[in-house]
């Protein structure tokens, strides 16, 4: 009898992780080492969510922070003289394993939109200050999240954290969406230094980005995270798509 009540308790475990690996949506409940249930997962699962990446994230988030710390305060200053409204905006995102977080960044747009329908940025949005094309081109709006890598929420390098909205609707649409959920958002991501930013009007534009999104999740290293870290700079240089 015993046996027979292991053997059902062990079979209802297994159908309830299979049940998980196959829920599309992100699953906020879930603990930090549940990221195993969107597979594939990295076959360095100690990397993607071990201490030593969390290490690395530390080693340069803060350093970096302290020194930028005058620009990060004359970008806040000139944000709220163009325009009324706070310098930060902040936005809801889906996290590893699909915990909600918000999202620090300067504020580009004269509209704060958080909740069940956010239209991404396009190509001379007339929301857009002219500061903020600026910030956007150059990626230093995305600075202020430095702060959500010290907090934990985020990483350097990881799939890019998409609105609440978003996420709801191409997860429906592209199969591998779910897998950028096994990783911790990044600052920058393999996506970015391929060129894969900017807005998606074509589904298949979102699809390539998920993609190496993927492919990241899947091989995510040391080695790795410093090669997209090196070619950040290169790729904010020459900004491909940014709007």
């Amino acid at each position: 009898m015993q046996h027979d009540i292991a053997y059902d308790t062990a079979a209802g475990s297994q159908s309830i992780t299979r049940a998980i690996g196959r829920v599309i949506s992100p699953i906020a409940f879930l603990p930090a080492d549940a990221a195993e249930f969107f597979t594939p997962v990295n076959t360095n699962k100690n990397w993607l969510s071990g201490e030593g990446k969390r290490l690395f994230d530390l080693a340069i988030a803060l350093p970096l922070l302290i020194v930028l710390a005058p620009l990060l305060a004359a970008i806040a200053l000139a944000v709220r003289l163009e325009t009324k409204g706070p310098a930060l905006f902040r936005q809801t995102r889906s996290g590893m394993c699909g915990r909600p977080f918000k999202i620090f960044k300067f504020r580009t747009m004269t509209v704060q939109e958080d909740g069940a329908s956010v239209v991404q940025a396009r190509e001379a949005d007339p929301r857009v200050t002219r500061l903020g094309a600026f910030l956007r081109r150059y990626s230093l709006d995305e600075l202020p999240q430095l702060l959500n890598v010290i907090l934990g929420d985020m990483s350097l390098v990881g799939p890019r954290p998409h609105a609440m909205a978003h996420d709801d609707f191409y997860q429906s649409r592209i199969s591998e969406y779910r897998h950028r959920f096994a990783a911790k958002p990044g600052m920058t991501g393999w996506a970015q230094v391929n060129g894969l930013r900017g807005p998606t009007p074509a589904l298949e534009q979102m699809t390539s980005r998920v993609s190496h999104d993927v492919f990241y999740v899947r091989r995510a290293s040391f080695s790795f995270d410093l090669k997209v870290l090196l070619s950040t700079p290169i790729e904010i240089i020459r900004p491909r798509n940014a709007v």
